[in-house]
């Protein structure tokens, strides 16, 4: 989802951004990845699938009434 994956991945590149100047060009997105990826997966993506299960449900029994 990408609600979570871009403000995700504009807050790192801010904080990182400094400390990941001295790395080559070609580390830097498997670092950004490497750290993404849990926070995303483990972190951002449950709260935000439980939200879109209940609008879903809720638009579902709406729709059926």
């Amino acid at each position: 989802m990408w609600i979570a994956v871009l403000p995700t991945l504009t807050v790192l590149q801010l904080v990182l951004g400094g400390p990941l100047e001295a790395v080559p060009a070609y580390l830097r997105p498997p670092i950004m990845a490497t750290v993404v990826v849990p926070i995303v997966v483990y972190v951002l993506m449950p709260p935000v699938q439980r939200l879109l299960t209940r609008l879903v449900r809720t638009r579902s029994t709406w729709h059926n009434q």
